[in-house]
């Protein structure tokens, strides 16, 4: 279990489960969640600290530690929630909030400060945050209020996919085939998410390593490939009465088999 987290405390950490994938070894086995967050902290202890623990839980996540790096990240990529300190060195993290319902972007924000103020709590939320968390702060916590935000209605999670025989609980993270339970690594099921939401249609090669691959993740030229390699085989072996189609030079499809 994790302690209060701040700057001087560090946590214990929870017990590995050698029969889990290292990033879905979490406090919660439902809390393997893959989507992909951005941390956006200047504290660098507290920010690798967090980082490490959000990628445990499963998130991939992106950290920066300046305003001016969280606008070339947001610019860069899409993300499905942003978890924002307000004390950044070069501007009030309030200006990036501002300007992202500014440009009418939507994305869950998660305001992570120690202004423990009634005031600047009611500034945060009517600027356009989500939620409000206050430093020090207890790990578990964090999390569960990040799967809240991505359980909303226009969150990234409660949604079943469905395609041919396989059915993709997002929430409880649970691949079925003929309703048969299929095991796949944390990876391996973020592919599969984001092939499933775009069933029938092609999904960029770009698309698909922005959501598996985070900035600091080691990735080769044939690294989706291989990933990709792997997922059609289980597939296959459970029975999946569908497949995943190459299209050179732009990307990949799911599609159910023609009869």
């Amino acid at each position: 279990m994790l302690g209060k987290i701040n700057d001087r405390k560090l946590p214990v950490s929870p017990p590995a489960d050698a029969g889990r994938p290292a990033a879905c070894r979490t406090w919660d086995s439902r809390l393997c969640v893959i989507m992909r967050l951005l941390l956006i902290e200047d504290e660098t202890s507290l920010l690798d600290l967090v980082q490490r623990s959000l990628t445990r839980a499963g998130f991939t996540t992106d950290a920066v530690g300046t305003a001016d790096e969280a606008r070339g990240a947001l610019s860069g990529s899409r993300y499905d929630a942003v978890v924002l300190d307000l004390g950044l060195p070069d501007e009030d993290g309030l200006a990036i909030l501002r300007d992202l319902r500014g440009g009418r972007d939507t994305t869950p924000v998660l305001i992570l400060t120690a202004r423990d103020g009634v005031e600047d709590r009611v500034t945060g939320l009517n600027t356009g945050a989500d939620d409000y968390l206050l430093k020090p702060f207890a790990m578990p916590e964090l999390i569960a209020r990040l799967k809240a935000l991505l359980r909303r209605p226009s969150g990234a999670l409660g949604v079943v996919l469905e395609a041919g025989n396989i059915r993709f609980d997002t929430a409880g993270r649970e691949v079925m085939v003929d309703g048969r339970l299929l095991a796949l690594t944390a990876r391996e099921m973020t592919l599969l998410e984001n092939l499933l939401r775009r069933a029938g249609r092609v999904v960029p090669k770009r698309h698909l390593e922005e959501r598996v691959y985070g900035f600091d993740d080691e990735v080769t030229p044939n690294s989706l490939e291989v990933l990709l390699h792997r997922l059609r085989r289980k597939l296959a072996g459970g029975g999946f009465s569908g497949e995943i189609h190459t299209i050179r030079g732009v990307g990949y499809m799911l599609a159910e088999t023609a009869a």
